[in-house]
């Protein structure tokens, strides 16, 4: 099994096979619009535009279960996206990443990479722990999401390579995914 094996809903509600990005080098990300780490849409739309003719591509899944952050409509997130940060990556339908309504594709990506820990030189970092913790007093040991903007890098076959926290340096995904276009 791979990530092409799953069909999501764009934002207007569409089935999409992922298949459609077979060969690409992908970057799957919860995002909200409300959230401290909301600036990363930044550094992600320069991201997407330094390596998506190279066969990259991010694709952006909204989410409202943490604190909620992403309580706007479908068509409130996209205008925010582009009026604020210029996105030109898709952005895919709000879905949960956890529980019993998981969106399929997240209970996959879990289960091929776990949480492995937060960043702690990250200024946001304390709040991410607290925010987790009273979430789950065990969160260390579930691979659940724990917050807005985790990332999930996949490779072109399809298979989940690398898991990033919202806490992660974006310089480090760069790197990774400078790696992985070049294979």
């Amino acid at each position: 099994m791979t990530v092409y094996d799953f069909t999501v809903k764009d934002a207007r509600g569409n089935d999409v096979s992922l298949k459609e990005y077979e060969g690409q080098v992908l970057l799957i990300n919860n995002s909200a619009t409300r959230c401290g780490f909301t600036p990363q849409y930044d550094q992600l739309e320069d991201l997407y535009e330094m390596y998506r003719d190279q066969g990259f591509t991010i694709l952006d899944f909204p989410c409202n279960q943490f604190a909620n952050q992403a309580p706007e409509s479908m068509e409130e997130i996209i205008t925010f996206c582009d009026a604020t940060y210029g996105i030109r990556f898709p952005i895919f339908e709000k879905i949960d990443v956890n529980g019993e309504n998981e969106e399929p594709l997240y209970r996959y990506l879990k289960s091929q990479k776990g949480f492995e820990g937060f960043d702690m030189e990250h200024e946001l970092a304390p709040m991410i722990v607290e925010g987790a913790r009273a979430m789950d007093p065990d969160y260390e040991k579930s691979s659940d999401i724990k917050w807005n903007f985790t990332k999930f890098l996949i490779n072109k076959s399809g298979e989940v390579v690398a898991r990033f926290e919202p806490t992660a340096d974006l310089l480090k995904i760069e790197e990774a995914v400078d790696v992985l276009v070049r294979e």
